[in-house]
């Protein structure tokens, strides 16, 4: 079985799913071409309050937002730049791997839900995108449907039941 770590940093980039490169593309268009250029206004509008600038806690915040934008859109460039989009017709539904979609039963429950593993630069809990560096993920990774596996939660050790591997 592979260390999904392993797996990333052998090939020097990141793995993203066809839907989660999109995902990012829009993020970054969105961040430059509407956040950056509101920013700017903001910032021409803060300068004209107050009489002194280091007295404006208005240019203060928005120059602080500003930091924050600039510094994802540089980390998204970076992301972008070492990114291999991973082709989901060659994902394995013979075991969990990256971009696979697994539906997992908690056996203790019965409950049952679908999950897609991904790196950590996609992942997402709300959407069901879980990175492959979770717990969880850890636990799933390289394992067959059919398969029980006890995962170590913040709550205690849950045991799930991998019943789909699928795309």
């Amino acid at each position: 079985m592979n260390d999904p770590e392993t797996i990333v940093e052998q090939t020097g980039g990141f793995y993203l799913t066809p839907d989660g490169f999109k995902t990012l593309e829009k993020e970054l268009e969105h961040l430059t071409m509407v956040k950056r250029p509101e920013i700017a206004d903001r910032i021409r509008e803060s300068q004209t309050h107050g009489e002194f600038a280091e007295d404006n806690s208005e240019l203060d915040e928005v120059k602080f937002e500003q930091a924050m934008v600039e510094g994802r859109i540089a980390e998204l460039k970076t992301i972008f730049s070492n990114a291999h989009v991973i082709d989901m017709a060659q994902v394995s539904t013979e075991h969990v791997g990256l971009g696979s979609k697994v539906t997992v039963e908690d056996v203790d429950f019965g409950d049952k839900f679908d999950i897609r593993i991904v790196t950590s630069v996609e992942a997402d809990p709300t959407k069901d995108l879980v990175s492959n560096e979770s717990p969880l993920g850890m636990a799933l990774f390289g394992h067959k449907k059919g398969e029980t596996l006890k995962v170590q939660a913040p709550d205690g050790a849950k045991n799930f039941k991998i019943s789909k591997i699928g795309k």
